[in-house]
C-alpha cells in the first residue's frame, strides 16, 4: 500500500476509550513519507462530520472539493499511531492549501514553537 502524508483513508479505530474518536471513519495521514515507507505504523488525525465547537486545532474539509461524503473537520487534537492494517480504502489526497492549515493546527496542538 502506497501511503503519503496528506492522504485520507478510511480506518477502523476500534476499540476506543472515553472521548476518543472510534469506529470506521476517515483519517488523515500526518506522518512524514519516510516513516510511511518504512514503519509498520502511521500517525493519523481523526476526521468527523459532526462539527460541534470550532477549535484552533480543527481544519474544515469541503466534501465537494475532496470527494468526501459530508463536509468534515480534521481533529488535529485527536492524533493517534495506528498499525497500517487498520487502513482500508483511500479517499483522496489533500492539496497544499489545506496541508498548510493542517501544519498550523499541528503547531497549535503540539505547542511547537520556532526558535
Amino acid at each position: 500500500m502506497n501511503i503519503k502524508r496528506g492522504d485520507i483513508f478510511y480506518a477502523d479505530l476500534r476499540p476506543v476509550v472515553g472521548s476518543e474518536q472510534g469506529g470506521v471513519r476517515p483519517v488523515l495521514i500526518v506522518q512524514n513519507d519516510t516513516g510511511n515507507r518504512h514503519s509498520p505504523t502511521v500517525i493519523i488525525a481523526a476526521i468527523t462530520s459532526r462539527m460541534k465547537h470550532k477549535l484552533p486545532t480543527h481544519v474544515e474539509i469541503d466534501s465537494k472539493r475532496y470527494d468526501m461524503i459530508k463536509d468534515s473537520v480534521i481533529l488535529l487534537e485527536q492524533l493517534r499511531t495506528i498499525d497500517k492494517a487498520r487502513l482500508k480504502d483511500k479517499v483522496c489526497h489533500l492539496d497544499n492549501e489545506i496541508i498548510t492549515k493542517v501544519n498550523e493546527a499541528l503547531i497549535t496542538s503540539l505547542e511547537i514553537q520556532n526558535t
